[in-house]
């Protein structure tokens, strides 16, 4: 690899490791004080910390954090195969070392208490039902990629309107799927725990919403060339 996709990658594998590391750390440390972490305090971990990561990753490989973007991305044309490929091995073995950092530092007692921090399905939903919400949910994630990032219209927010998509998400299907909107998150925890349950929940779900979004964009909502600014 050439040093500027060597960057890249080691961006992206970095940014997924501190978004796992916080977002699972917060839940985790329920396990520790013997109380579920709030809704709302998991959310705000999630968000804000994916916001600062995108932010700070942007500049060196685009900080997408998240392989059903990088996919999203890839159906827009806005990143290779191979490119992307290797953002998501990247992710992927990030989310996994932020997930063993947090087993090891609370130890297996929190780690298995809580879940392991790995998104579940709520007891008595249908998987699938998780599937469309996951689907539905990523949505709004990757309209906030695409419209407030992509696209050279938009206001140049950062990570700001990103990391809001996600604690909205977590808000609204948190109890029921986990809100991962992102493989990778639901990846690290359960490599970690050994335990891929309803794996196609948190994979697919989201890797299905990110596409259609960005065939939307792609199709119908890209600026045209007149529209493009001079």
């Amino acid at each position: 690899m050439d040093r500027q996709l060597t960057r890249a990658v080691l961006g992206e594998g970095i940014g997924t490791f501190l978004f796992v590391l916080i977002g699972v750390g917060c839940i985790v440390l329920g396990g520790l004080t013997g109380a579920p972490s709030p809704l709302i305090d998991v959310a705000l971990a999630h968000g804000i910390t994916l916001a600062v990561v995108v932010t700070a990753f942007a500049a060196i490989s685009g900080g997408h954090i998240n392989p059903a973007v990088t996919v999203g991305l890839w159906v827009n044309g806005s990143i290779g195969a191979a490119k992307g490929a290797l953002y998501i091995v990247a992710q992927l073995i990030g989310a996994f070392l932020g997930a063993v950092v947090i087993r090891v530092t609370f130890g297996e007692a929190a780690w298995q208490a809580t879940g392991y921090g790995k998104p579940t399905m709520m007891a008595g939903i249908d998987p699938t039902i998780g599937l469309v919400l996951e689907m539905f949910m990523t949505t709004l994630l990757v309209v906030a990629v695409f419209l407030t990032a992509v696209d050279p219209r938009a206001a140049k927010l950062g990570g700001l309107l990103i990391g809001l998509a996600i604690v909205g998400d977590i808000l609204v299907i948190g109890p029921v799927t986990g809100a991962a909107m992102n493989p990778a998150r639901w990846f690290g925890p359960a490599a970690a725990s050994g335990d891929f349950t309803d794996a196609y929940v948190w994979t697919i779900g989201p890797v299905l919403g990110a596409i259609v979004v960005a065939l939307l964009y792609r199709f119908f909502f890209a600026p045209a060339r007149e529209d493009s600014p001079t």
